[in-house]
């Protein structure tokens, strides 16, 4: 648990410039799939459930895993800013430093653009969780449901935007369109 905190307390730490809205958007995903699977559980051996028990035990394990992707996505996301920076700081005084810096900016930069879309790709499998709950789920829990799908969006929109300032900088076009791609799939899913 105490490195799963580790994410949300440099969020909140007004020293932390690492920790931005990518790593937010990611603990924003992992507090919906985290509500996710507590609404599952508390649909479990309810007799007027529409589903069998384990509809709702499949659906709670998903969202555990999820929300414990979510957190280790927004230490993930941190850790690839982190590396952006160190790239920057490279030395730039000669002709192959220069190229060395370029380069490793490059890979830095398409690491923090990857780390997002998987953070993205994970808010969007909680949203597809919590509509197989719509509807289907303990009542009194209806509105830890809705929670759960407002975090979600919150969490792939934000992320989805982390990972399009980045493409912005990848000189590849072929990556960057491959980028875009997938967050034109992942906008979809909203």
């Amino acid at each position: 648990m105490t490195s799963s905190l580790t994410a949300f307390t440099r969020i909140l730490d007004p020293a932390d410039n690492a920790t931005g809205g990518g790593a937010a958007s990611a603990v924003a995903g992992a507090m919906a799939a985290a509500l996710v699977g507590m609404v599952a559980r508390v649909s479990i051996g309810k007799k007027t459930m529409p589903e069998l028990d384990d509809f709702y035990e499949r659906i709670n394990q998903q969202g555990q895993a999820l929300a414990t992707a979510l957190m280790d996505g927004s230490n993930a996301d941190s850790a690839a800013f982190d590396r952006v920076m160190e790239a920057f700081r490279l030395p730039k005084e000669t002709d192959e430093q220069k190229v060395a810096r370029t380069a490793a900016i490059q890979r830095a930069t398409i690491g923090a653009t990857e780390t997002p879309l998987q953070n993205a790709d994970n808010c969007a499998r909680v949203l597809a969780l919590a509509a197989e709950l719509e509807g289907r789920s303990n009542i009194n829990a209806a509105s830890d449901l809705e929670c759960a799908i407002l975090l979600a969006t919150a969490g792939l929109k934000g992320a989805l935007s982390n990972a399009e300032i980045n493409i912005g900088s990848i000189k590849d076009e072929g990556v960057a369109g491959a980028f875009r791609e997938r967050v034109e799939l992942l906008r979809e899913k909203i």
